[in-house]
């Protein structure tokens, strides 16, 4: 309906009216409005310009710049367990909290999560410590990855089912088999170099055991978090040349066994040592990583440019942070906005991912004894709750948000790409603003694309309010008042 109204203003009266504002989602920083879509009595049309707004946000789809690949979070055996617990207990609910994460649907009112991260084996949040090869064997006899939990694999059916075929699993360890490390355990250590052609074999085997259960693996990261070594909690210290060794094998090894279109990608660690660690891994093996992948725990946003600007010719991903227990939510969602879902994308990244996709209350279930997200625990996107129900945290929203200005319009469609954005006005700095162009499929029959803006107004301080903005797209002119909040718009035009 919306699209067939927006090529009859088009058939009407040419491109002046046919790019028009119908979609516009918005949350408000005091929770008034979550997520909601705004009912219009009229389209809001570009116009001839006129003066600027207290901000003007100028597009220009003339810079068009990565490609986005989408928005999620992480299936840990925890969060596969709380959610696997909450089937069995409510499936309407399940089925219901599934289709709000992971519905594709153009103009659901879901997040359209498109991504997963699934560890290879335990990490913090498993039950026990266990690799899919326990056993001290170099030939892998004992592989498997039923190993994992079942409710690991069934939730993730679950999920692939909701999402179909936009859902991309990326997948990465948390240390290698125990009698790989000098340990001699999962818990702390430092890789042994003598086992690089094993371990390759490993993740090779991982890819297989992924595709044998029905699983596509879009990328697969060697080492998750490379120089955190924690006995209490599944982990390995693992430096940049052994990575690399061990990539350049599962290079080859994926090529050679028909996996040649998955991913490698280096470092998946912190932000501060963007300019260091995975230029290094990737200048040792120029052929066998894809890119790198960061988490938001030391450093800042900014440091992703200092991989950019060495790896130009690399992908950058963004694959983890956690929400904390008993923080604000207006300051998460002001954080994460800046940072993660309008600040990592600008700075390059294709891909916003969080730590765990749903836990408890509490913050549970926790590997024992694991020294990590206490005090507080660490909030997943959902809180599974002990009588059936569940409710939606910031995470949520502020995800919602970012992915569906980026999902495919058409079903089989591109993903978004970023494009060129700037702020002027007398009120520029109360306004955080992405950009991004979706393209159609050749089964939609047009080749108009779908432009959206998130935009964040930030000040709900004194003097704050909404910014009455001025929207400059080819030589056209809309106007909008931005609330405080965060607000995800969109029209259409040609390519």
């Amino acid at each position: 309906m919306l699209v067939h109204s927006v090529f009859t203003a088009f058939a009407l009266f040419g491109t002046v009216w046919a790019q028009q504002i119908w979609d516009i989602w918005e949350t408000a920083y005091d929770q008034s409005v979550l997520f909601q879509r705004q009912s219009l009595s009229e389209a809001i049309n570009f116009v001839s310009p006129g003066g600027i707004g207290q901000a003007d946000i100028v597009v220009n789809d003339g810079s068009v710049y990565q490609d986005i690949d989408g928005f999620g979070a992480t299936l840990t055996d925890s969060s596969a367990q709380v959610l696997s617990n909450l089937k069995n207990q409510n499936s309407g609910a399940y089925w219901n909290l599934l289709g709000s994460l992971f519905n594709p649907a153009d103009g659901a009112a879901s997040a359209a999560l498109s991504m997963i991260r699934v560890p290879l084996g335990a990490s913090d949040f498993s039950a026990s410590v266990y690799s899919y090869n326990d056993q001290q064997d170099t030939s892998l006899s004992e592989f498997s990855l039923d190993v994992a939990p079942g409710y690991l694999w069934s939730t993730l059916s679950d999920i692939q089912s909701v999402a179909g075929g936009n859902l991309k699993i990326l997948v990465v360890p948390w240390s290698a088999p125990g009698w790989m490390t000098d340990s001699g355990t999962m818990l702390g250590g430092t890789f042994l170099s003598q086992y690089t052609d094993t371990f390759a074999q490993y993740l090779l085997k991982s890819v297989q055991g992924f595709a044998s259960k029905g699983f596509s693996v879009y990328n697969i990261a060697i080492q998750n978090e490379p120089e955190n070594s924690n006995p209490t909690l599944p982990s390995m210290l693992l430096d940049p040349d052994t990575e690399a060794q061990i990539a350049s094998q599962l290079r080859s090894l994926l090529d050679n066994n028909g996996f040649g279109n998955t991913k490698i990608v280096a470092w998946d660690h912190n932000w501060d040592q963007a300019a260091y660690y995975p230029v290094q891994a990737i200048n040792d093996a120029p052929n066998a990583f894809t890119g790198a992948s960061f988490h938001c725990y030391a450093g800042n946003v900014q440091d992703q440019m200092s991989f950019y600007d060495a790896e130009p010719n690399y992908e950058l991903y963004f694959t983890e942070c956690s929400g904390t227990l008993g923080s604000d939510w207006w300051s998460d969602i002001k954080w994460n906005m800046e940072n993660l879902v309008i600040g990592s994308l600008t700075y390059y990244s294709r891909s916003v991912l969080l730590w765990n996709l749903a836990l408890d209350g509490n913050g549970n279930p926790k590997l024992p004894g694991a020294d990590s997200c206490t005090n507080p625990g660490c909030r997943g996107v959902v809180t599974v709750n002990s009588d059936g129900s569940y409710n939606l945290n910031q995470e949520y929203y502020f995800l919602a948000h970012g992915s569906r200005a980026i999902v495919p319009k058409d079903s089989g469609g591109p993903f978004g790409q970023r494009i060129g954005v700037s702020i002027g006005g007398s009120l520029d700095y109360e306004l955080q603003v992405g950009a991004y162009k979706t393209g159609r499929s050749a089964a939609s029959g047009t080749d108009w694309n779908r432009y959206s803006l998130v935009v964040m107004n930030w000040n709900d301080g004194d003097g704050g309010g909404p910014v009455q903005t001025t929207i400059e797209f080819r030589g056209q002119q809309a106007t909008y008042s931005f609330p405080v909040g965060v607000t995800t718009l969109w029209w259409f035009a040609e390519n």
